[in-house]
């Protein structure tokens, strides 16, 4: 097991990895238009989302993507794909919307809490990699025991910044809210072109 300043800085660049407070203004605009409660919901599903795939990274993040055949380099490069067909959506105004219909049995939530909100925006390839590293730093129960509660701590702020996002969309209101929309789609496809880009050098070091 480590020392307690290890596991802070473990903590510290977990945070910066994820930048939960970062992704406020995407979480604004891909839950414009729904009811507090669906909002609430999707947080709240994300959290647990994102806690859920740190742990089975840190437990079994290695061994899955051996499993595979998959390479972090791989995962990084169809996440940023996938972001970047998101942020075509948006900046082309076809963001998709939950309806009352859709979102009757959860499917529709579910499919924003996790894709794209919780991985790869949240739990990407970058924190996956990162939570697989730090496991091989110490052995024993108490190091896992300690990584754990860091990813129970991350999950939790996951979970405000999804409390305090609409209190910031109803500031901008309806104008500023279409318009933010189409900037953090242009946002979202340069993140989406760092994926890709740091996925192609991984898999491909000559292009580095």
């Amino acid at each position: 097991m480590l020392d307690f300043t290890e596991y802070t800085k473990i903590f510290i660049s977990l945070f910066a990895i994820i930048d939960p407070f970062g992704t406020i203004p995407i979480i604004i605009t891909l839950t414009a238009g729904m009811t507090a409660q669906r909002r609430e919901r999707i947080g709240r599903m994300a959290s647990l989302s994102v806690l859920g795939i740190l742990l089975a990274a840190l437990l079994l993040g290695e061994a899955i993507l051996e499993f595979f055949g998959i390479s972090i380099h791989s995962f990084r490069t169809a996440g940023g794909l996938l972001l970047l067909l998101m942020s075509i959506n948006m900046l082309i105004g076809d963001k998709p919307t939950i309806t009352p219909n859709e979102s009757s049995d959860g499917e529709a939530t579910a499919s924003v809490a996790i894709v794209p909100l919780s991985t790869p925006l949240l739990a990407g390839p970058g924190a996956i990699s990162t939570v697989i590293l730090d496991a091989h730093k110490g052995t024993g129960a108490g190091h896992y025991g300690a990584m754990a509660l860091v990813l129970v701590l991350l999950g939790i702020i996951v979970w405000i910044t999804f409390l305090i996002a609409p209190a910031i969309s109803r500031r901008l209101g309806k104008i500023g809210s279409t318009i933010f929309t189409r900037l953090m789609g242009l946002l979202l496809a340069a993140i989406a072109v760092e994926f890709i880009a740091g996925g192609l050098r991984g898999l491909f070091p000559a292009l580095g």
